[in-house]
């Protein structure tokens, strides 16, 4: 599922342009622990230079994974996990800084993009638990993919500024992102939100996905083994973008979920950090599990 998302978050949508592009899925290439015979490396690294596609590591997602599934709850805590994150953006050449606000910390990191008119995607998660909780799904996998995604464009040229962001104290009411929305400067040139919240729980056992009560619609399996996509009706180009997204065994089956009235009617779908950009006007995409 992890790898799943890293590969629809960059590849089923044209955030990073400035221009429609189109997705083929096939062709990208993910480096797995699988032993593989002696002519397929040349045949991989032949395919990546024609196509210029980076590699999605499953190894190393699935190690910061690991390593970041640890209680994330008190002063400490928070502390040792946004050091980790710093420490992995800086290997990958990404600078980042920490701000501070009422009761917690975000980590905020940016590559330019090469055309100052194409605005800038902001790509986020939030990296707290709550009390006597792991969080390895809620939320490690989220900032797990973040960092993958970070090592993806690390030196990659993209027309559109890439924004990363890791929220503190999700759990104790969306404050850093509330926080975020609040400096009426970081919106200003913000083009679109992408929220990874709970991505790598997977079942396969019928009737072991339930849907909050309250939805208008009816999602595509009551199996666990679809991704979803949230967002706002009034920006439906946004959402519409991953449903451009090529079939493929790589990847789960994606249920995309407009929701009008800024989720108003269904507050189940404002638990998550795109809820203070929905208010803000700005559109946001909530992709869970």
């Amino acid at each position: 599922m992890l790898v799943g998302i890293v590969i629809a978050v960059l590849f089923g949508n044209n955030f990073f342009s400035e221009s429609k592009e189109t997705a083929v899925i096939n062709s990208i290439q993910i480096e797995t622990p699988v032993p593989q015979e002696e002519s397929t490396p040349a045949k991989i690294q032949t395919q990546s230079k024609q196509t210029s596609i980076p590699q999605v590591n499953s190894q190393r997602l699935f190690a910061n994974l690991e390593k970041l599934s640890f209680q994330r709850f008190t002063a400490s805590e928070r502390r040792r996990t946004r050091n980790y994150i710093i420490d992995e953006l800086k290997k990958q050449g990404w600078e980042s800084s920490l701000e501070q606000f009422d009761r917690g910390v975000n980590v905020f990191a940016e590559k330019l993009g090469t055309n100052p008119e194409a605005g800038a995607i902001l790509l986020a998660a939030h990296y707290d638990t709550v009390l006597n909780s792991p969080g390895a799904d809620d939320n490690a996998t989220g900032v797990a993919v973040l960092l993958e995604i970070a090592r993806l464009f690390n030196s990659g040229a993209t027309p559109r500024t890439l924004q990363l962001a890791f929220f503190d104290k999700e759990e104790a009411g969306l404050l850093g992102s509330r926080a975020f929305v609040n400096n009426t400067a970081r919106l200003q040139n913000l083009r679109g939100v992408i929220v990874m919240d709970m991505v790598g729980y997977a079942c396969y056992t019928k009737g072991c996905q339930k849907t909050p009560s309250g939805f208008p619609i009816t999602p595509i399996s009551d199996k666990g083994d679809f991704l979803a996509v949230v967002g706002d009706t009034e920006h439906l180009p946004l959402i519409n973008t991953f449903k451009t997204i090529e079939k493929s065994s790589k990847l789960p089956p994606v249920f995309t979920l407009p929701v009008p009235l800024k989720g108003v009617l269904t507050p189940d779908v404002l638990r998550s950090v795109h809820a203070p950009f929905w208010l803000q006007g700005i559109g946001a995409l909530l992709v869970t599990d």
